[in-house]
């Protein structure tokens, strides 16, 4: 089958992580167009790829030009979060499979609409929650499908990172209602993710308190959720940009009737516990995944996650993210949002809400 030709729409921070999967997987893929609004970011990323590959890619501005011009099958989209949705809706519209960085969109509503329209296109959509591909992280799922657990009884996110000033000065966007949200919706989501995945992925009410203590934000530093999910399990999530004076762990643990599993590490890579009333196989593997944490702390997930959304989108079956399971961990977090904001448990069946519900109404996108 001939390669499919992606398109990676925003060049940032995140973008080192697409051009390197895209690298990877070179002989199922080609980036074959890179676009940001500052065509030095894309430059650098087309000079990237060319360092790993020995193939440049075309350099645009402007993706709307990009896809009227160039014959491209998927769009990675890695912009601002705020613009996420909007684009995502435009590439689909032009029959493009889209991948898209976490979170896929700011409000439900948003999200919804993407999946509807997806569907109505038929074009796959995936979305970039990568620390699913973790190797302790698969070993985890592999336990929970084995019934290894038993009854699951609770499990806990982790996420203590530190992120100064600086770094929201660098992209004014971060840390707002309108672009981002806070260190829930940018940092913790990966976990948040694991941990609605590790423990059913039904969640039916959300608690919680969040709040802004030491960063010059709009939007929390630091939030704390409960997650009662329908078949009973409860999830904990803490969640903080004001760990003091570096990233100290992202944990995320599973306890069960006959089993508990906590996986660490600065970003939930390393096993810490595996233990287990009855003995498999499987548990010799797990063996070769504890003590340090690997050369690379924040792995190489988008490898793996671009692997799978290849094959998804050749195949026709559903990526292991796709636009459906990345929207959960999004609502969580909505609706976590929605709790602060009102004082109350939030039904999470149903939810309506969206980041700029956080803020003045006359706060528009712009």
């Amino acid at each position: 089958m001939e390669k499919l030709r992606f398109m990676l729409i925003g060049c940032g921070r995140i973008s080192k992580n697409h051009v390197a999967a895209a690298a990877a997987n070179r002989d199922t893929c080609r980036l074959a167009v890179v676009c940001d609004p500052v065509r030095e970011l894309a430059e650098k990323k087309a000079q990237d790829l060319e360092e790993l590959t020995g193939e440049r890619p075309l350099v645009y501005t402007d993706y709307r030009k990009a896809l009227e011009e160039q014959p491209v099958d998927c769009c990675a989209i890695a912009t601002e979060s705020g613009y996420h949705a909007e684009i995502a809706l435009y590439c689909i519209a032009r029959g493009k499979h889209v991948l898209i960085e976490k979170p896929m969109a700011l409000s439900t509503g948003d999200a919804e609409q993407i999946l509807a329209q997806a569907e109505e296109e038929g074009v796959t959509v995936g979305v970039c929650h990568q620390n699913r591909f973790n190797p302790p992280v698969q070993q985890l799922h592999r336990a929970l499908e084995d019934g290894r657990f038993g009854k699951l009884v609770n499990g806990t996110a982790r996420i203590l990172w530190n992120r100064t000033m600086p770094y929201y000065q660098q992209a004014p966007w971060r840390g707002t209602w309108a672009q981002d949200g806070g260190t829930l919706m940018n940092q913790c989501i990966h976990d948040i993710d694991l941990l609605q995945w590790s423990l059913g992925g039904e969640p039916d009410t959300v608690m919680a308190m969040t709040g802004n203590y030491i960063r010059d934000i709009e939007a929390e530093d630091f939030g704390a959720i409960l997650i009662r999910f329908k078949n009973g399990a409860i999830g904990i999530v803490e969640g903080t940009a004001c760990t003091y004076p570096k990233n100290l762990e992202e944990t995320l643990s599973i306890f069960g009737e006959t089993g508990a599993v906590v996986i660490g590490g600065l970003a939930v890579n390393r096993m810490q516990t595996w233990n287990f009333s009855a003995p498999a196989a499987q548990d010799a593997e797990v063996e070769k995944l504890a003590g340090a944490d690997p050369k690379d702390v924040y792995g190489s997930g988008h490898n793996a996650l671009y692997a799978d959304y290849i094959d998804a989108v050749r195949t026709g079956r559903k990526p292991l993210v796709s636009g459906e399971e990345g929207m959960k961990g999004m609502k969580i977090i909505l609706a976590a949002y929605k709790s602060q904001k009102t004082g109350l448990p939030v039904k999470y069946d149903g939810l309506s809400f969206s980041t700029l519900d956080m803020c003045s109404a006359d706060v528009k996108v712009k």
